[in-house]
């Protein structure tokens, strides 16, 4: 009966993937997709151009993997927030704030991979540029379904354009990172998050307190 070991053919690797992979990360991250180089990836990986081939398949291949690695160890708090917070506005406050915290960290590259990979790519890399595009875009439509929700349940005023506002925070998280990556501070970006909330629509809540305040009779017997 054939064995596992029986089944490889060829040498063995002679260095941990996951490793590998995770210097990968770093490279598109630092870099972005058109302006890293396969002597780059060699380099920064510690592996030759053949290892390289045979271990993830070209170029467009490996950075596939890169960006379902980075979306798995860090990309994937903005959607966890806006799924696990019971308003709109919680979920959209929470993934700020961990922005914040996410794209400023010590001993990583700043900003979101995201975001800042498929900047500046030639015509020839326009399916990488639109993959992410989409993976954006997928993050704005969770904002906007998580506006909606509030409108229809009347946590948020019906005239509210869950469009316009799931625009607008997608943009802010697109600033927060393109600031991280000019130099901006935990502290700064976590200022902005002060400021872009402000805009956001007054909650039911607050406007029965609001209501209360102006007429404390008012829903009295």
């Amino acid at each position: 009966m054939a064995t596992k070991e029986t089944k490889q053919r060829g040498r063995p690797r002679s260095f941990d993937r996951e490793t590998a992979l995770e210097q990968a990360i770093r490279s598109f991250w630092e870099q972005g997709y058109e302006a890293t180089s396969i002597s780059d990836l060699t380099r920064t990986m510690g592996i030759s151009a053949p290892s390289l081939y045979a271990a993830f398949g070209d170029k467009r291949a490996l950075f596939d993997e890169v960006v379902a690695e980075y979306g798995r160890l860090y990309g994937g708090f903005i959607s966890r927030a806006v799924a696990e917070e019971p308003t709109a506005r919680r979920g959209v406050e929470r993934a700020l704030r961990e922005a914040a915290v996410e794209y400023t960290l010590p001993g990583r590259p700043r900003g979101c991979l995201v975001i800042s990979a498929a900047q500046n790519t030639a015509p020839a890399s326009a399916e990488v540029a639109e993959s992410l595009r989409e993976m954006r875009h997928a993050n704005r439509r969770d904002f906007e379904r998580a506006i909606t929700a509030d409108i229809a349940s009347g946590e948020l005023p019906a005239d509210t354009d869950a469009a316009a506002l799931a625009h607008y925070v997608a943009a802010v998280v697109q600033g927060m990172s393109q600031q991280a990556r000019d130099g901006a501070d935990r502290t700064m970006l976590e200022a902005l998050v002060e400021l872009a909330m402000k805009v956001w629509p007054t909650s039911a809540q607050e406007r029965r307190k609001a209501q209360k305040k102006a007429d404390p009779a008012a829903g009295t017997p």
